[in-house]
């Protein structure tokens, strides 16, 4: 497994990753330039959160890395990993209904609520990453 070591950067793939869930102690970066919009990331084993110009993007509890992040439209491909489960948590359309699959397999579709958050578990203890993709219905 790989962390995330200068907490946020951007991939050859043109994504980005962020994270790091073995830090004891919280860390952040912020106003991280990427497509003309500033990150803000915050993580540590208890905890990681990204934002994107102030406003929420993800959160996982506990702390993950994410690697190969890519903002779609009408969705988000990326993937994820950590040391133990985690609850993800993302920022969508309000009120709208989202395919979610984990490792090529659909978990079901997903409406948000009126704020737009879309959440959902991820099996990590036995896997090295789970590829995850947000596609709306």
């Amino acid at each position: 497994m790989a962390v995330v070591e200068e907490l946020i950067r951007t991939e050859a793939n043109g994504g980005i990753s962020f994270g790091n869930y073995e830090l004891d102690e919280k860390k952040k970066v912020s106003d991280f330039e990427y497509e003309g919009d500033l990150y803000k990331v915050k993580t540590f084993k208890e905890i990681t959160k990204l934002e994107r110009n102030g406003l929420f993007v993800y959160e996982s509890v506990p702390g993950t890395t994410v690697t190969g992040l890519k903002l779609l439209h009408g969705g988000m491909v990326f993937q994820v990993e950590g040391n133990q489960d985690a609850q993800i948590t993302l920022e969508m359309e309000e009120d709208t209904e989202y395919k979610v699959v984990i490792d090529d397999v659909s978990v079901g579709s997903i409406k948000t609520n009126l704020g737009g958050k879309l959440s959902f578990s991820v099996e990590l203890e036995k896997a090295d990453k789970v590829d995850v993709k947000i596609e709306k219905m």
